[in-house]
């Protein structure tokens, strides 16, 4: 009898197992364990994620970062290619632990994960160098056409901007257009298909560098914000150790050398953040 009771006990745990699946054990179990941190993102934000056309890996400002506090907290990183509108919900239902994406922390996106802050995120207005005359001041923006993610925060900054700016001034409003991503606004800009767009400061130096010091930035920037990595909401035990590991990084110089590596010592943050908290 006791052997039937042991056998029947086993039976029952390995079916539990077999309920859950491959998918739920991994990013539910690894971050106790210190073993793989399994982290999603969507590579078509360069410099920060992009595919390398030569190896097919993903590279990038945030690949450095995570995998350098990954190791702080004796990980590996087990990365997931992702949508970027699907990050957010990849947190929420556990398929992922950890999350990047040139994504901006803001109390809408609080509500649903945390964040830990690890650059400071200013957003632009830019144009093509050769329109650059046509944008003599930001209120020229007023009544053109500018493109932008749709599936970001943008279309609402700008629709915002424009009401404060050129709406209430009696101006026509900015035609806000929303695209598929960074590359498809650059393309459509380059096809005079919209007349500006927006998209992170720290991005235009390096897609300058890209494409030939072929975009200038029209104004100062217009929102000033903190990009975040996005971890489970209110996993306070997770996010000690995430921001014990990035100030270890910014302690030990690491964090500059990728800075400097990916040309944004300009957007550097002083300490870690949680949330916009230090």
């Amino acid at each position: 009898m006791m052997h039937k009771h042991v056998f029947r006990a086993l039976a029952v745990a390995a079916f539990t197992c077999l309920l859950a699946g491959p998918g739920s054990a991994t990013a539910q179990t690894t971050k106790s364990a210190g073993g793989t941190l399994v982290v999603g993102t969507a590579p078509k934000y360069p410099p920060f994620e992009s595919k390398d056309p030569e190896t097919g890996n993903t590279v990038g400002f945030d690949v450095d970062i995570i995998e350098a506090v990954a190791a702080k907290m004796g990980s590996k990183v087990e990365w997931q290619d992702t949508n970027f509108d699907q990050l957010l919900s990849s947190i929420t239902t556990k398929r992922l632990d950890l999350i990047v994406g040139g994504m901006a922390d803001t109390q809408e996106r609080q509500a649903s994960v945390s964040f830990l802050d690890y650059l400071r995120l200013d957003s632009i207005f830019y144009t093509l160098k050769t329109q650059a005359s046509k944008f003599p001041s930001m209120d020229a923006l007023c009544g053109k056409r500018v493109g932008t993610a749709r599936r970001t925060i943008w279309p609402d900054a700008i629709a915002a901007w424009s009401e404060e700016h050129c709406v209430k001034q009696g101006k026509p409003a900015v035609v806000v257009v929303g695209t598929d991503g960074s590359p498809d606004t650059r393309l459509q800009l380059n096809q005079s298909r919209i007349d500006a767009a927006v998209q992170g400061a720290p991005t235009l130096p390096y897609q300058n560098k890209l494409e030939g010091n072929k975009y200038v930035q029209v104004g100062t920037p217009f929102l000033p914000q903190l990009m975040g990595m996005g971890f489970r909401k209110n996993d306070a035990e997770f996010g000690t150790k995430l921001k014990t590991a990035f100030n270890a990084i910014i302690a030990d110089g690491t964090y500059k050398k990728i800075l400097t590596k990916w040309g944004l010592e300009g957007s550097a943050v002083d300490a870690a953040r949680i949330n916009g908290k230090q």
